[in-house]
């Protein structure tokens, strides 16, 4: 078979990413510009400041991407880029920049699914991974249970049904005054608190269900800084994020290892933003060892939204022969395994 170059487009929500794939899984470059910093002094994402610093970066952090990669637009041989879910002003930078240039260079265009695109992280970061395994995703607006099938091919084990994850880490942090994003502040912190000073509630909802529930845990971590503050004592803010993390990494080791052997498949994914928290691993590392089984998860750079993860995807949706038409739009609200070729 002969080689293939996928150009990456990833503008979902507040990094504009352009990344260079050979054979879906060598990266030759990942370009990630990041808006955090801009956003910090709001305390999330503002979608129409978000749009607007991808329409910015989108055309220099391509460039970048090819140049990086040591290659010319000529010889990409597919285009691939996010059309959901995500912020739709900011798939829709990246989805008509991606159609543009598929245009331009008579070349195929391959929409992705963000979340396949987390999940593909693991193909790059593991050579030898092949599907099936189990994968949990886990980032700020997706808490999710798969059983990958093959390639694009997903059965949802479980999902939240209410906040994800991350969404509760960055509400969490922002009560305790730890600012955005929130993910990476509690995790820093917790390290110096006693995550069982506080016994915070673990949601696991149904005795069968894979499903997830963090509106409950979020509203008790307010609660009892309410009360705190009415009583006036003061907050240990290390051991209330530690508490409320360990809460958190229970209830999802939990419920992955428990998904693992329920469709006995000996291997089990992290991917998300979520994924890069040191807690959930280490929770995860030796729940999977004691049930021996094996357990895989990408550096923080493919954690984060990125690329090279969307081109990977993007890769096994083209050798799968599903191509998508210019006439693609952005779904918002795109679930996993769904897919619109136009």
């Amino acid at each position: 078979m002969q080689d293939i170059l996928t150009l990456g487009i990833e503008t979902s929500c507040d990094e504009t990413s352009a990344a260079v794939v050979l054979n879906g899984r060598e990266v030759l470059s990942n370009v990630i510009s990041s808006q955090i910093d801009i956003h910090k002094k709001f305390g999330g994402v503002v979608p129409e400041v978000a749009s607007r610093k991808h329409v910015e970066a989108v055309s220099n952090v391509i460039q970048e991407a090819v140049d990086k990669a040591g290659v010319g637009f000529k010889d990409i041989d597919v285009v691939a880029a996010t059309y959901g879910p995500g912020l739709v002003g900011a798939l829709l930078v990246g989805l008509s920049t991606a159609k543009g240039l598929a245009l331009s260079l008579n070349k195929p265009f391959v929409g992705v699914n963000h979340i396949e695109g987390h999940v593909s992280a693991n193909y790059i970061a593991h050579k030898g991974l092949k599907p099936p395994f189990t994968c949990l995703i886990v980032s700020g607006g997706h808490t999710h249970l798969v059983y990958v099938k093959g390639y694009g091919e997903y059965e949802i084990l479980g999902r939240t049904r209410d906040d994800a994850a991350g969404e509760a880490y960055d509400k969490v942090a922002r009560a305790i005054g730890l600012g955005y994003p929130g993910g990476p502040l509690i995790d820093k912190l917790a390290r110096k608190g006693n995550r069982y000073a506080i016994d915070f509630p673990r949601v696991y909802l149904e005795e069968d269900s894979f499903d997830f529930s963090f509106s409950g845990l979020k509203s008790a971590v307010l609660n009892y800084l309410n009360k705190m503050k009415m009583q006036g004592i003061e907050v240990n803010r290390a051991d209330v994020a530690a508490s409320f993390q360990q809460s958190v990494v229970e209830v999802l080791s939990e419920k992955a290892v428990r998904a693992v052997k329920y469709k006995n498949s000996k291997t089990l994914c992290l991917a998300g933003g979520v994924a890069a928290n040191t807690a959930l691993r280490e929770e995860l590392e030796r729940k999977c060892s004691m049930e021996e089984i094996e357990f895989l998860y990408p550096p923080v750079v493919l954690c984060t939204d990125n690329a090279a993860m969307i081109a990977c995807a993007g890769y096994y949706e083209y050798i799968n022969g599903r191509i998508s038409k210019l006439s693609l739009n952005a779904i918002p609200s795109l679930k996993i395994g769904e897919k619109y070729l136009e």
